[in-house]
């Protein structure tokens, strides 16, 4: 018997074509975080910010990546879309949906063009103490190990009839089971194995003064013009009346 192979939920491959693969990882992080004020913009503003943030996103050739975590998601959006509107309002739900893209879109940007150890070392750069930032790119490189269970145990589940590929309203919460079925066995998995790297790295003297980092970083004009651009457009919007 065939079947379908299922997309999983998260995809930590390197988009190695990207403009943004080369810039500095901290200047990634400056932008992640002002896209993540304008979260909390009112709708009209939120709105401009993300027309321009999707264009950024075609410039640095992130756009197809962008729609295909938009797609996995795809479900959880329309549920929340629909329960906002009918609870509370139409523009509430609207503004939910545009904010969980504007989320999936920073995601898609910071994941998809930096490593987990560049984004620690980059942290590291920024005060924070090696161990946090080295648990920090545990947790990011679990994400690879996440998604590996998750798709085993889907195909063991797909295998034995147990989930279905029909996708519709009516089976929306069905499906909602069959994810929540799925995750958390491939979460238990995937922290196992994170805290078993955990054990091994400690073991190793990970923490050690004497480390030296595997290569250094270096903030060029690009990056600067990056972090001005993406602090005086959030300033913008945030002050604009």
């Amino acid at each position: 018997m065939k079947w379908k192979k299922r997309k999983p939920y998260i995809s930590t491959d390197l988009e190695e074509a990207s403009p943004l693969r080369n810039f500095d990882p901290r200047a990634k992080l400056f932008l992640s975080l002002c896209a993540s004020v304008v979260v909390m913009l009112p709708l009209q503003r939120l709105v401009i910010f993300l027309g321009i943030y999707i264009l950024f996103i075609i410039w640095s050739r992130l756009f197809f990546r962008f729609l295909t975590q938009l797609d996995k998601i795809k479900w959880i959006l329309i549920i929340l879309f629909i329960v906002d509107w009918l609870v509370v309002s139409l523009q509430l739900a609207v503004e939910v949906t545009l904010r969980l893209t504007v989320i999936t879109s920073v995601f898609t940007v910071l994941i998809s063009t930096t490593t987990p150890g560049e984004l620690a070392l980059a942290l590291e750069r920024l005060g924070l103490p090696y161990r946090f930032a080295f648990s920090i790119k545990l947790a990011f490189q679990s994400l690879g190990m996440l998604e590996q269970e998750w798709q085993a145990i889907w195909e063991a589940q797909k295998s034995r009839g147990v989930l279905s590929d029909i996708m519709n309203i009516r089976t929306i919460f069905t499906k909602l089971g069959d994810l929540v079925s799925l995750t958390v066995p491939a979460i238990v998995l995937a922290t196992k194995q994170a805290w078993v790297i955990t054990e091994s790295a400690t073991a190793r003297g990970f923490d050690s003064p004497m480390r030296k980092p595997y290569h250094q970083l270096s903030f060029t004009t690009r990056d600067w013009v990056l972090s001005i651009i993406s602090a005086g457009l959030v300033a913008t919007l945030i002050f604009w009346r």
